[in-house]
């Protein structure tokens, strides 16, 4: 297992981490994982070396956190413990969003379901453009200092929103994102126009969720057959959403020619091209089973070829928004290592 560090922080974590969303029972579509399967499951993921585990307070309105706590009893000095705060948790007009008063509520509450004195990154799990980023930051800030948090992040936020916070941050002295968790995959590239960028410059780990999107990109959904049953896009999972199920399939077929020519999964031929992604901290996977976490393990030690590499991208191109094409034809004598991350193949 290979293990990078946490955006400018000193904090390391594995390229495969394990996410947590199919324990509990509030979201029938992802998964009903109890404690014993999450107890064998999570010591399983350690023994092979994983140590990001990452829940949110929101999954199962909170039993995914508890199953969380109870699965890694005795192992909790072994693994970075992430979660997040932002949803709903109740009814009460004060029950979501980024107020002072939600987050640091929240962050005790998940400190008893996760039955720990501390969370090692606490994210903010989408955006809040109602309360003020002071803020938010300084409640982020309170948590750190006074132990209950060690690092934190955001999660689902826009580039300028990103901005936004670590601007507060450096103006308040306050605790700055170490990381951003996105949504990134061979399919949905659109987190380069922006995050991806922004995570080089400012020095942002990458934590990608759903790095399989709900199973498409494991080779199961194909051309001119039925989606298989079981699988969230069967059940009309809608996140993240296909745009456009032809380039989808098409980018299928190059992720199954591959996988048939290395003799591996399509699941490890995908996780492997996100790894190998600019920026790309670690890839936050699911399971219902064993096997399918095992299968993810594998793509740990998968290094695609360039000409590998080169086929999955010209299959999954994205066009140049404005002011990007922009910048290729006028402004490519004065480009940053970030500014090239997207840019660069269109030069």
């Amino acid at each position: 297992m290979e293990y990078r560090l946490l955006g400018r922080s000193g904090l390391k974590v594995s390229t495969i981490g394990m996410g947590t969303m199919t324990f509990g029972r509030g979201k029938d579509a992802v998964g009903s994982v109890g404690v014993k399967d999450a107890r064998r499951q999570a010591h399983m993921m350690i023994d092979h070396g994983v140590n990001l585990v990452d829940t949110a307070n929101v999954y199962s309105a909170g039993r995914s956190e508890e199953i969380t706590g109870a699965a890694l009893k005795g192992k909790r000095n072994d693994v970075v413990l992430a979660t997040k705060v932002r949803f709903g948790m109740g009814p009460g007009p004060n029950d979501r969003g980024l107020s002072r008063h939600h987050i640091i509520t929240q962050c005790e509450a998940s400190l008893k379901r996760l039955q720990t004195d501390w969370i090692d990154l606490y994210q903010v799990h989408q955006w809040d453009g109602v309360t003020p980023i002071e803020e938010i930051i300084a409640a982020l800030d309170y948590l750190v200092s006074s132990g209950m948090v060690r690092y934190v992040g955001c999660s689902n936020w826009s580039g300028w929103h990103i901005m936004k916070g670590l601007a507060a941050a450096d103006r308040l002295g306050g605790a700055r994102f170490v990381s951003q968790q996105i949504h990134y995959t061979v399919e949905a590239r659109e987190a380069e126009y922006e995050l991806v960028p922004i995570s080089l410059s400012e020095g942002l780990g990458i934590l990608v969720w759903s790095p399989l999107a709900g199973g498409l990109l494991t080779g199961k959904f194909r051309r001119g057959k039925k989606n298989p049953a079981g699988t969230r896009h069967e059940k009309g999972w809608r996140e993240p959403p296909i745009r456009d199920w032809e380039r989808a399939y098409d980018i299928i077929e190059v992720i199954v020619d591959i996988a048939k020519a290395r003799k591996v999964s399509g699941a490890q031929v995908s996780l492997a091209w996100t790894l190998g992604r600019p920026g790309v901290t670690s890839v936050i996977v699911g399971g219902r089973t064993d096997e399918q976490f095992k299968d993810s393990l594998g793509a740990a030690e998968l290094e695609l070829t360039a000409e590998e590499r080169r086929r999955l991208d010209d299959a999954s191109k994205l066009p140049l928004l404005y002011p990007y094409w922009h910048q290729v034809m006028t402004a490519t004598d004065r480009l940053s290592p970030a500014d090239l991350a997207l840019l660069e193949p269109y030069i």
